[in-house]
């Protein structure tokens, strides 16, 4: 006999589960009770959910699953960043970081298995995408980071940015779905202007955040405001242009007056000159905006290499004297391979 495929038990609404628990005889706020163990107490298993009895429980089981992703591995950095290897219920791994400072954690969560797009610099994007994370997933990696911070940082997780594995835009509904349920105060109750959603640059995507009235941050790893160089860079620039990228970030700075956040990496013979930090100027212009520098994090083959700090300083210079705040990052977690661009999954 053919064995019954069990539902995925956090594909369900509230509304769902409270139709269910009716459709089997029992009440409806049985359903309000299993939504709360599973996304406020962020239950693995049924027989956790010990306000429900046993005979409930087994029905429960009977019927579905809870596919929680397990840390695999877990990784410290000499400077305190921790980066987890995260396996899910098919057996795909992804991974996600804790990075530490003395006033803040942030968890920095993958979107997807692999990624969509295909830029040079990042190991991510050497690995072929294989599927979208479920908002369960992305949901997960966060309690997980949270539960982590806590246990070694003694303090809640305080921030999160989408900056892990894959392109977040071309995992768009998932992540607003995450994203809800990481913010209601049915789940974790986080504030979305703790969350940051970075993203390469998918231009209609970007409008549609702009449309649906997100609250959270926006990032956009730019790297270059050439055209050419960019497509060097990023070759999907090719199809999606800075010009079809700046009017989407228009769009969205008139319609959520939100500052834009420019990431930005400098490489020595690739970005490195005035030209390319007056482009860069130029482009950040149009609206209220900040960049961040990145410093690179190499992925082996030497293809790209970090600029001269005197590179640095001269983006600098020229940013600040055009009234553009501009930070200078240093990555955390290189000596685990957790900084940014590096995630690859060696571990698997």
């Amino acid at each position: 006999m053919k064995e019954t495929v069990k539902k995925d038990i956090r594909a369900l609404s509230k509304e769902q589960l409270r139709d269910f628990f009716v459709s089997e005889g029992d009440k409806a706020f049985r359903g309000n009770q299993v939504y709360e163990w599973l996304w406020s107490k962020s239950a693995h298993t049924f027989d956790e959910m010990t306000s429900l009895s046993k005979a409930t429980r087994q029905m429960l089981e009977d019927n579905f699953v809870i596919n929680h992703i397990k840390v695999d591995q877990m990784q410290r950095s000499n400077d305190g960043t921790i980066k987890n290897a995260v396996r899910l219920h098919d057996g795909l791994i992804v991974e996600s970081v804790l990075i530490p400072t003395p006033t803040r954690t942030t968890a920095c969560v993958s979107s997807q298995v692999g990624c969509s797009l295909d830029c040079k610099f990042c190991a991510t994007a050497r690995l072929k995408r294989m599927r979208n994370l479920n908002p369960d997933e992305i949901f997960d990696q966060v309690v997980a980071i949270d539960n982590e911070s806590r246990l070694y940082f003694n303090k809640p997780l305080s921030n999160i940015v989408f900056m892990g594995m894959g392109e977040p835009l071309m995992n768009y509904n998932n992540v607003i779905k995450a994203i809800d349920k990481i913010t209601s105060p049915e789940g974790l109750g986080m504030s979305p202007r703790r969350i940051t959603v970075s993203t390469s640059g998918v231009p209609k995507m970007i409008k549609k955040l702009a449309d649906d009235e997100v609250k959270f941050k926006l990032a956009v790893s730019l790297h270059s405001a050439i055209d050419d160089v960019r497509t060097t860079i990023m070759p999907f620039n090719e199809n999606f242009p800075l010009s079809d990228l700046r009017d989407a970030l228009m769009y969205w700075y008139e319609k959520r007056k939100s500052k834009i956040t420019y990431e930005y990496v400098v490489w020595k013979g690739i970005n490195d000159t005035r030209k390319d930090a007056q482009a860069l100027v130029d482009f950040c212009k149009f609206a209220p905006s900040k960049v961040n520098i990145i410093e690179y994090n190499p992925i082996d083959d030497g293809q790209f290499q970090q600029a001269n700090y005197s590179a640095i300083e001269m983006y600098q210079e020229v940013l600040e004297r055009n009234g553009i705040t501009v930070t200078v990052r240093r990555s955390r977690g290189k000596d685990i391979d957790a900084a940014c661009g590096q995630l690859a999954n060696k571990s698997n």
